[in-house]
């Protein structure tokens, strides 16, 4: 399917089945979850201005949402 380009950032809100839990994309590739739709948009809006999507070095999402899991 072809049709328009965005001409700005792309923002991205899943639902995650078998859940009532969203899961929001920033255009970076950073990820946020909430039950709350507002507090999701609330959160992709405010995400930090500049930044840039992520290089193939950086892995996308967000390191603070991985970085328990490593330590247990």
């Amino acid at each position: 399917m072809n049709g328009p380009r965005p001409s700005g950032p792309v923002y991205r809100v899943r639902w995650l089945p078998g859940s009532d839990t969203l899961l929001g994309t920033c255009h970076c590739g950073a990820e946020h979850t909430a039950q709350d739709p507002i507090e999701l948009w609330d959160w992709l809006l405010a995400h930090p201005t500049g930044h840039r999507p992520p290089t193939a070095a950086e892995p996308p999402g967000d390191p603070s949402l991985t970085a328990g899991a490593a330590t247990g």
